[in-house]
């Protein structure tokens, strides 16, 4: 043992008084060195060195001299009284990976679909229509159907954020189906309408090819009598309390957790037609909405825009101008903030539901 010790002192690249150790490129002689180790060759001694497997790329042992260019970090050789170190170049290797990997998705052709969507404009000429004519108008179409469903088929796009790196847009489409014994699916694919077949980028900086399933589940038999599990009512009132409940809130919600508790039941159930009467029946009473015309949404459909203002954010629901139905609801930001790399004007995030 004490023999094979010190063989692999006399052959170790970089000795403990060495600069940089651990921490920088190998000179030429320590690639030398390391050389001799691998390939079982003699050192400078003329003693033969011995012959240790050490991490080669991706995290695989691997055996046999560098390849032309290739280095590999010398804290990955222990020695003796100091123990092994991470090897930093290796970080290097997954980010070159994970480029190569857009690169490999994309093609030179097809950079991937990463820009934020940019925000829904009204149309100019169009007329704003009052929630309480539409509310009237989807009073009028309830004939009985559609009816109410459980589940949702839903477009999103949603904004990754962090101090360390740019904000991230993420396309995803997501249906949820629920079966009579109680048991429900999800899929979850990564597509973006705006931009069909090309790349789409992930949460992971990574691309993956348009229509990519990222989770596909399925959920054991379940049930609920609360919201937003259980079926919603089909009046104003009722319908207020029960996302009230489903939300969590303790007083009357204000607009702002009026929207985001539609939200939450858009993304259970999709609403029939007396549902959707009902709600906007609700939001015509809700104050701070505003109609500000026709929009044509991310799905080509068009609809009546209501805006709401505030807390730096400008939120726009679009609803179906005949039926009241709620096709899609926006969040952009009103200042920018620097931190993250936002700008004013920035699409924070958008559903677009779909039956």
């Amino acid at each position: 043992m004490a023999d094979e010790l010190d063989l692999l002192r006399h052959a170790n690249p970089v000795p403990p008084d060495a600069p940089h150790f651990a921490d920088g490129p190998l000179d030429h002689r320590a690639e030398r060195r390391l050389t001799e180790l691998l390939d079982g060759g003699r050192g400078e001694d003329g003693r033969r060195a011995a012959r240790l497997p050490v991490r080669g790329r991706r995290g695989r042992l691997a055996r046999g001299p560098l390849a032309v260019g290739e280095r590999r970090p010398s804290a990955l050789i222990p020695v003796r009284g100091r123990p092994a170190k991470v090897a930093w170049g290796l970080v290097a290797v997954l980010v070159v990976a994970c480029v190569t990997l857009a690169l490999v998705l994309s093609g030179p052709g097809t950079p991937p679909a990463v820009a934020a969507p940019r925000p829904l404009v009204v149309q100019a000429d169009s007329t704003p229509v009052s929630l309480q004519v539409l509310a009237d108008r989807a009073q009028a179409a309830v004939d009985g159907s559609p009816s109410l469903r459980k589940g949702t088929h839903v477009q999103s796009w949603s904004m990754g954020m962090s101090e360390d790196a740019p904000p991230i847009t993420l396309p995803e489409e997501r249906v949820v189906r629920w079966r009579a014994d109680g048991s429900h699916t999800e899929l979850v694919v990564a597509t973006d309408p705006r931009h069909p077949g090309r790349p789409v980028l992930t949460d992971a900086g990574g691309a993956v090819a348009d229509g990519h399933v990222i989770t596909r589940r399925t959920y054991p038999p379940s049930w609920s009598d609360a919201p937003p599990e259980s079926p919603p009512p089909h009046d104003a009132a009722r319908l207020r309390a029960y996302l009230r409940e489903a939300a969590h809130l303790r007083a009357a919600p204000t607009t702002p957790e009026l929207l985001d508790a539609v939200e939450l039941l858009l993304d259970h159930w999709t609403l029939g037609a007396r549902e959707s009467a009902a709600l906007a029946r609700l939001l015509a009473d809700t104050e701070g909405l505003r109609p500000a015309g026709q929009v044509t949404d991310r799905l080509g459909r068009r609809g009546q825009a209501y805006v709401y203002e505030g807390h730096g954010l400008r939120r726009m629901l679009v609803m179906d101008p005949v039926t009241g139905a709620v096709l899609g609801l926006e969040s952009v930001f009103a200042r920018a903030e620097p931190v993250y790399g936002v700008k004013a004007g920035d699409v924070m995030s958008y559903s677009a539901w779909m039956r």
